[in-house]
């Protein structure tokens, strides 16, 4: 069982791409107002915690293709 506040991890069902992903941690939106990301590769890497305000602005610019193909 994980502790309160503890992050669960995901990536994307579209990250079957060879290994170049990430991890994010939605569930500390509410309890934290960050969203931890981490390279998926080294699950014991260092994480970014990005502001909940900066993550949907991140998301939005990528579907709206403002960063190219990367």
């Amino acid at each position: 069982m994980k502790a309160a506040g503890s992050p669960r991890w995901f990536k994307s069902s579209y990250s079957d791409n060879g290994g170049a992903c990430i991890e994010v941690a939605a569930d500390l939106v509410a309890v934290r107002g960050i969203v931890p990301v981490r390279d998926s590769k080294l699950p014991n890497s260092p994480v970014l915690a990005v502001h909940t305000d900066a993550f949907s602005s991140f998301v939005d610019g990528l579907k709206a293709g403002q960063f190219g193909t990367v």
